[in-house]
């Protein structure tokens, strides 16, 4: 297994993490009818640990609370060979099981340590490694949010902070404040990212290069889609995500049938999976720290992990580039026409 630097922080992470997710079986919000049972998603951790694999992500809301209790349970007796990443900011629930307080949620200083508190006793562990907001909030200043985690840095309850689903313009005003502020920053970002689901490239991307942030990718098959299982002309395989979620109507288009077409040709001439090329695309962009993979069965993990032994040509990066280029809008238009005149007077 690879291990890259996190940004630049001092965590090593494998090039591959283990999403705990779907850990938790009898979710009845979020996950609801997508977990694995306990004892197939104890068998995925085992498997991971084996394979090297030396981070796990979770959240406070992944099944309730119980992603995070399962993951404390197992993570017992290896804690000084793996890291536990968790989250931040939505309530517990979602509101679905019950009405949540107005400090049970947000990026309030309260919410923040509130969840903090509740996660370590979850998590049964005495320091979380990468303590990350789960997404931006509008309603609280960030100097608030940013004090309550460099607190929560100080007092060693967590050791890096970092943040998820952020917009542009709010990673760079967090990064700004924190100069600003002399508080810890975020050392990373996690997004969504994949062939299929490039919009993080606008602007995220560029800012976690510019500003030396690692970047930690979830969704990287966008939600299985990109896993070869979903057929054209068909509709999505009852009890997939993308039918449960009911999301498949998003991504049946044609450019994405070519592009899965593509994939999977690539796959027969690396005799591997639909999958690993997918993953070993993420892999090969020089900004990716870590993907995340949350895998409900044991064999989809296995199916993940051969995405470690693959190398794709320079041929193989190009097709699949172009095969998946988004078309963006303005301003980015208008910069890459200019960004190319520019290149051939350069030439």
């Amino acid at each position: 297994m690879e291990i890259r630097r996190l940004g630049p922080s001092g965590l090593r992470v494998s090039a591959l993490s283990l999403g705990a997710m779907t850990f938790g079986a009898g979710a009845q919000t979020l996950m609801k009818g997508l977990t694995s049972s306990d004892e197939e998603a104890r068998r995925i951790f085992d498997r991971a640990v084996e394979a090297g694999i030396n981070l796990v992500d979770t959240a406070n809301t992944y099944t309730e609370g119980r992603s995070e209790k399962l993951t404390g349970e197992w993570v017992s007796g290896k804690r000084d060979q793996l890291l536990i990443a968790t989250k931040c900011r939505f309530p517990i629930g979602y509101g679905l099981t019950h009405k949540p307080g107005p400090q049970e949620w947000g990026l309030s200083r309260k919410a923040i340590m509130t969840a903090c508190e509740g996660s370590l006793r979850r998590l049964k562990t005495d320091v979380i490694d990468l303590y990350q907001v789960h997404m931006q909030d509008r309603n609280v200043a960030i100097d608030e949010t940013l004090r309550a985690l460099d607190d929560l840095v100080t007092e060693g309850k967590v050791r890096y902070i970092g943040c998820a689903n952020y917009a542009g313009y709010s990673l760079v005003e967090s990064l700004w404040a924190a100069d600003r502020l002399q508080t810890h920053r975020y050392e990373s970002i996690q997004l969504q990212w994949s062939l299929v689901r490039r919009s993080a490239e606008r602007e995220l991307i560029p800012a976690a290069a510019a500003f030396g942030l690692g970047v930690l990718v979830w969704s990287p098959l966008s939600r299985g889609f990109l896993s070869g299982k979903y057929l054209r002309g068909r509709p999505a395989p009852a009890g997939s995500r993308l039918d449960i979620w009911d999301n498949f109507r998003a991504l049946d288009n044609e450019k994405n049938w070519n592009l899965l077409d593509l994939v999977g040709r690539i796959a027969e001439q690396h005799e591997t999976t639909h999958s690993a090329v997918s993953l070993a695309w993420l892999l090969a962009r020089p900004q990716t720290s870590s993907i995340i993979v949350g895998a409900r069965t044991e064999a989809q993990l296995e199916d993940n992990l051969r995405a470690l032994s693959v190398k794709l040509t320079s041929e193989d990066l190009k097709e699949l580039d172009e095969a998946s280029r988004p078309d963006w809008d303005y301003p980015w238009d208008v910069i890459r026409d200019a960004e190319a005149g520019d290149a051939k007077l350069l030439t």
